[in-house]
């Protein structure tokens, strides 16, 4: 039962591609010029493929979790391999990817492909340059530190309590083999949770270690995974559920193997780990705030800025922004305040709309139900606003009782279409989720935003795995937050209540832009942040508390919604001013969406050469 990839497979991966360095450099006999440069041209792009196929296929073994997340089942009985020498390994890999990408001529490369190396070649150096920086540290050099494998990957957002519901509820249980396969990563997790621990005794010793203030509910995270009882259990959930025709006799040898895993292997893992969080590492965690305070944390800052917003945007441009839009935002909820005749203050109308049972559900199932009702509404208006619509469906359903507090999200389908993406509502606190917000977030969550996009780029023809499967913040959240708005046309936002709650979403977003450089940037306090948020974005308190832990743990990401949505609406500006009554809204969206996503310096390339495209067509 490997737990780990094997060294054979790993190994014939990694030469692969170390090896197509040299597809790139082909010998050119006595031919015409033109049938020269014809042949160079598509032996770069035969190079290019071929090292994206090796690098996806080397992700996947790499990161067999990630595997099971995209649809591809065949390392579903193993985890990450977590060891120092794996990782040294990773990171060797990152430098030799880069230096193979590197030596493909992009001049040569054409449309998609071009764009291919684009994106190639910006993660690429992202993860060297980030495996530079976490081992700048004194003594760190020895360290089992890569980009992948950070020692800050274990917060109150991220980590085992999260992750391992998730890749359950991911995992394919249709036959015999899947079961054997969960039963055997299940009974590997006390060897990868001790991999964990190594990583983030290693981060202590050389200064990598997230705020104190921001870990308080990390520890009791984990407890709905160490419950003796397992009828309830969710790591137990497929052996309370077996395929129908599945004989009884296996059902019940499965049942019991299941019953010794989690008893025998998972629940104490978790438990030490637990308790080694509780007494060792959250203690010793730092009492500093802003990432800027880690060894080369001014550096590892802006690069945690460019890898979320994919953009040369400085601390102080993106605070700047925030800042500008908060200012806008606040003047357009005050607005919506007095065409109800409402003349409190702000702070008033939002705890009389929190307060309000108007705007409250009262069970699960209801909040379920109604979000359900937008879904059938919308989906029949977006031929309006799109010229090509992703086939692959999506779901909606409750997220897990781990997760808390957290935000209503997407999971994403598999890469193949053999699993529908889900919006998972958060129904543990119906309080924080009143009906006002419903529009916006569906819109966001769902379609037009994430679920669309992903299921677009997961579904366009030619385009490689690699890049269909691509993903960042910058691109992704920034079109969620911009499909937000594009509610009125899709028959939402009818009253001014939903109206206002799009708004609220909307500053809450760039609320972040202020409260996440402030803190690593600027000296902004928690407390700051947390008031800054109630008073802007109109958030319950338990949220924003909740919220500001996230952007202190996870520096960076919480910018890149407003950033990306910023990128899109000024590239529609410059379109629409470009091409006046030519200008075709639906064209403009697949043209966004239709590369995958995208770096967003990319981007503004794109929608330079489709209006150029598209002044030509219209001449025609």
């Amino acid at each position: 039962m490997p737990a780990t990839p094997s060294s054979a497979r790993y190994g014939a991966i990694r030469r692969r591609t170390i090896t197509l360095l040299c597809a790139c450099v082909w010998m050119v006999g006595p031919v015409t010029a033109e049938a020269a440069t014809v042949a160079a041209a598509n032996g770069a792009a035969q190079a290019l493929h071929k090292l994206l196929d090796a690098q996806f296929e080397w992700a996947l073994l790499q990161f067999p979790e990630r595997a099971t997340a995209v649809g591809d089942h065949r390392y579903d009985d193993r985890l990450t391999d977590r060891s120092p020498a794996a990782i040294a390994a990773r990171r060797e890999h990152h430098r030799q990817f880069l230096a193979a990408v590197h030596a493909i001529d992009r001049s040569r490369l054409q449309g998609e492909d071009r764009l291919s190396w684009d994106v190639a070649e910006f993660t690429a150096d992202l993860d060297v340059r980030g495996d530079s920086l976490l081992l700048a540290a004194p003594g760190a050099a020895a360290m089992p530190f890569s980009a992948d494998d950070s020692p800050m990957s274990v917060t109150p957002m991220s980590g085992p309590q999260f992750n391992l519901p998730q890749l359950m509820r991911a995992t394919r249980f249709q036959s015999e083999a899947d079961y054997r396969h969960y039963l055997a990563r299940l009974n590997g997790l006390p060897t990868a949770l001790r991999q964990l621990q190594v990583i983030l005794e290693a981060g202590q010793t050389a200064g990598w270690m997230p705020p104190k203030q921001a870990l308080t509910r990390l520890v009791g995270q984990y407890t709905p995974l160490l419950a003796a009882d397992l009828s309830s259990h969710p790591l137990y959930a497929p052996f309370r559920k077996f395929p129908v025709d599945m004989p009884a006799a296996i059902q019940a040898e499965l049942s019991h193997a299941g019953d010794e895993a989690l008893h025998g292997a998972v629940i104490p893992a978790l438990k030490a780990f637990q308790e080694y969080l509780a007494q060792s590492w959250v203690p010793a965690a730092r009492d500093t705030l802003g990432a800027t305070q880690l060894p080369n944390g001014r550096e590892y800052y802006a690069w945690s800025l460019q890898r979320y917003t994919t953009t040369q945007l400085s601390a102080q441009e993106i605070h700047d922004l925030g800042l500008r839009e908060v200012a806008r935002l606040d003047a357009e909820m005050r607005a919506i305040m007095q065409e109800l005749g409402f003349t409190g203050t702000i702070g008033e109308f939002r705890d009389f709309l929190r307060t309000d049972k108007r705007f409250q559900f009262a069970s699960a199932e209801e909040e379920l139900a109604a979000f359900r009702d937008i879904a059938k509404r919308v989906d029949p208006q977006l031929p309006s606003l799109f010229v090509e619509l992703p086939r692959v469906p999506y779901g909606i359903r409750p997220m897990s009782k781990e997760e808390g507090n957290n935000a209503p999200h997407y999971i994403a389908g598999a890469l193949d279409g053999s699993r529908a993406g889900y919006f998972e509502a958060n129904t543990n606190n119906l309080a924080a989720w009143p009906t006002w917000t419903m529009d916006a977030l569906f819109l966001h969550e769902a379609v037009p935003g994430h679920h669309l996009q992903i299921a677009r780029a997961q579904e366009m023809p030619g385009l490689p795995k690699l890049r269909r499967d691509y993903g960042n913040s910058g691109f992704s959240e920034g079109w969620g937050l911009y499909s937000e708005g594009l509610g009125k046309e899709l028959g939402l936002y009818v009253d001014a209540y939903s109206r206002f709650g799009r708004l609220t979403l909307e500053a809450h977003r760039a609320c972040r832009l202020v409260v996440d450089t402030g803190m690593h940037a600027f000296g902004m306090s928690r407390s700051q942040a947390i008031e800054y948020l109630i008073e802007h974005a109109q958030l319950e308190r338990g949220f924003a508390e909740a919220e500001v832990d996230r952007y202190i743990v996870w520096p960076g990401q919480a910018t890149a919604y407003k950033v990306g949505e910023q990128v899109i609406l000024a590239n529609r500006s410059k379109a629409r001013t470009a091409l006046g009554a030519r200008f075709d809204i639906r064209r403009f969206h697949n043209a966004v969406i239709d590369h995958g996503a995208l770096p967003l310096t990319v981007l503004d390339r794109v929608i330079d050469e489709w209006i150029a495209t598209e002044r030509t067509r219209a001449a025609e």
